[in-house]
């Protein structure tokens, strides 16, 4: 098993950080330098459960939108929840996922894809 990767968020110039990270900030610059997400807990702002989930992903299918606070810069993601035991104001942390959904299900080709990444569990 390889080293986890990091949940990586983008800093830029005008202090604004992103989730996915963008090749141009929202002030219009290019990002200074990283942030790792799955160092830091994340409060839910909201959730819902899909129970008609695309091939390969679990159903129910339980995704929360989640805030971070990171040196007071609010940081959202959107993501898979551990559980379907959640809700709003839950404290969550990121958790790594080698498949977040099955890789031989979909239409594309499973070597061009990544399959990881971060779900969120509640604290």
């Amino acid at each position: 098993m390889s080293e986890q990767p990091p949940m990586e968020a983008y800093r830029y110039p005008d202090g604004s950080i992103t989730y996915p990270g963008h090749p141009v900030g929202p002030g219009g610059e290019e990002a200074i330098g990283t942030v790792d997400l799955s160092d830091y807990t994340a409060t839910v702002l909201t959730w819902t459960t899909s129970t008609a989930t695309p091939p390969g992903v679990r159903a129910p299918n339980t995704l929360a939108i989640v805030e971070f606070d990171v040196d007071g810069e609010p940081v959202r993601a959107l993501g898979q929840v551990t559980t379907e035991d959640i809700e709003i104001g839950d404290e969550v942390k990121p958790v790594y996922c080698e498949e977040l959904r099955e890789p031989g299900a979909g239409i594309r080709e499973p070597a061009s894809q990544e399959w990881d990444g971060y779900r969120f569990e509640p604290l």
